[in-house]
């Protein structure tokens, strides 16, 4: 049997419209489908970039955002990119529009190229060259 099962993380944003324009602008991703509700938010949003997609909504119920402990709040979305180039160009990108830094470009104890930032409601993004789940290429 063939395993053909895919992984999809999904979002709950205080204001989904503004964050589905803003993760466009900061990290280049694409909205591939957008289900408005009817008070001016989003019932269904899906985003892709190459090989990595996720959903979102509007929150409408203003669940909890975890809290930052140290340089991290100890979960968040991870992209892999093919070179050092990319990293550096997403990071730029997305400070430019506002991302909150939490880590600069750098490479990790493990081998990794990477960096963080927050988006505007709190969510940690790590751009980084090592793919999990693939041998390490160091």
């Amino acid at each position: 049997m063939t395993n053909t099962a895919t992984f999809h993380a999904y979002f709950g944003y205080r204001d989904a419209p503004s964050a589905l324009r803003w993760l466009e602008k900061a990290f280049g991703f694409e909205t591939t489908m957008e289900v408005p509700d009817d008070k001016g938010g989003i019932m269904h949003a899906e985003m892709r970039y190459g090989g990595v997609a996720f959903t979102l909504f509007t929150d409408e119920v203003q669940y909890d955002r975890p809290t930052r402990k140290g340089d991290t709040v100890g979960h968040g979305m991870y992209v892999a990119f093919d070179t050092q180039d990319e990293v550096d160009a997403v990071y730029a990108t997305a400070t430019a529009a506002g991302a909150e830094s939490v880590w600069t470009p750098e490479l990790s104890e493990w081998g990794n190229y990477r960096c963080r930032v927050a988006d505007p409601e709190g969510y940690e993004w790590t751009f980084g060259t090592h793919r999990p789940g693939q041998p390490a290429t160091w």
